[in-house]
């Protein structure tokens, strides 16, 4: 199943607060998102219903191996294209809603060609 950006955004989530507290709720996912608490639950229910994610009698979320495998290219994307736009000049807050933006939509060649090339050029930069 083709996920939608905000399937992703979802994973992406959780995966972020996965790496910062020992469990995640569906309540850390509405604050984190800013999103209400029944939005959530729906979206955790259609995450649950195709695979992507786990959650236990406690109402702890976990990723599956293949929710993992999204949010982790969706995180690296959004990392990388920050990095990318705040060398270019912009403003951390402008550079990482933009890579929100673009994230999702980028195809997986364009990122890696634009992934090798900033690396190869930070790497010269710090010779």
């Amino acid at each position: 199943m083709k996920l939608q950006e905000s399937g992703e955004n979802y994973l992406e989530a959780i995966l972020m607060l996965s790496q910062k507290n020992e469990f995640v709720r569906s309540i850390d996912i509405a604050n984190k998102l800013e999103f209400t608490k029944p939005s959530v639950s729906i979206a955790m229910k259609n995450l649950r219903e195709n695979g992507y994610i786990n959650m236990d009698l406690n109402g702890h979320i976990t990723l599956t191996e293949a929710g993992r495998e999204v949010a982790e290219r969706i995180y690296e994307r959004h990392t990388v294209i920050t990095n990318i736009l705040m060398a270019l000049g912009v403003d951390r807050e402008t550079a990482q809603a933009d890579a929100c933006k673009i994230e999702h939509d980028i195809s997986q060649k364009s990122f890696e060609c634009m992934k090798k090339h900033f690396y190869e050029k930070q790497a010269e930069k710090n010779k």
